[in-house]
């Protein structure tokens, strides 16, 4: 049985959570936006101080990879990096889509079995990105990666090939914007799912034990596209 401790930092959710055998015995999260920096350290402590715990007590650590928020990720790299170093354990990376699409199916399972009668369906995982643009990817019902992870611009044509053949599930931040503009009888979208750090528990287990790890002082995230800082209003002259 692997100790994981979860990182997810890929959206305005900070949230940490601690798993055993691939179940989350515990989880710290809040969904303030940009309480990165100022949470995911003390949430860490909170954690393995309820259970008792010291970092050299784990087993791994385990870190939503991206796409997502630059600033998000770059934090939650940060600080995954000078945990595992200081507590000499390996480092896993999840992809943030399919701990997205994971989680979807955990929390929705009686409603996609309801919906597709045990018929094929694809998992549509969004991140929400500039003005109509998402990051997506999209996965099949066992959690398989079908369409590698992009940023697109939705429209209405968007996914029109494949929602002629079968369901779709969008879900994800990201997916509330593209339910005004896709209107198809297979599409199908759930609000209100947010990314967790409980998401990456079972990932992070089968990835430990398949011994799929980052190299902790080479890795970047998955940022797909580059920083654009913008200018305090107060700062621009006339």
């Amino acid at each position: 049985m692997a100790l994981i401790l979860n990182l997810e930092t890929a959206t305005p959710v900070c949230s940490v959570a601690l798993s055993l055998d691939g179940k989350t015995i515990g989880l710290k999260e809040s969904s303030n936006d940009q309480s990165h920096a100022t949470r995911l350290t003390s949430f860490i402590q909170d954690l393995l101080t309820e259970h008792a715990l010291q970092a050299d007590q784990l087993d791994a650590i385990s870190l939503s990879m991206g796409p997502g928020s630059y600033t998000g990720l770059r934090i939650g790299a940060s600080v995954a990096k000078g945990f595992a170093y200081a507590s000499g354990k390996p480092l896993v990376g999840i992809a943030t889509l399919q701990a997205l699409a994971k989680g979807c199916t955990t929390q929705y399972a009686d409603q996609i079995s309801t919906l597709t009668a045990s018929t094929p369906y694809l998992l549509c995982p969004m991140i929400d990105a500039r003005r109509m643009e998402v990051y997506t990817a999209l996965y099949d019902g066992k959690g398989r990666e079908i369409r590698s992870v992009e940023a697109i611009v939705i429209d209405s044509q968007s996914f029109n090939d494949l929602l002629a053949e079968q369901s779709i599930f969008f879900f994800g931040n990201g997916s509330t914007k593209a339910a005004t503009v896709i209107h198809h009888p297979n599409a199908h979208f759930f609000s209100g799912l947010e990314l967790s750090a409980s998401f990456q528990s079972v990932l992070a287990e089968e990835q430990y034990y398949r011994k799929e790890f980052l190299d902790t002082a080479y890795f970047e995230p998955r940022y797909l596209k580059e920083f654009i800082a913008s200018i305090p209003k107060n700062k621009v002259l006339g």
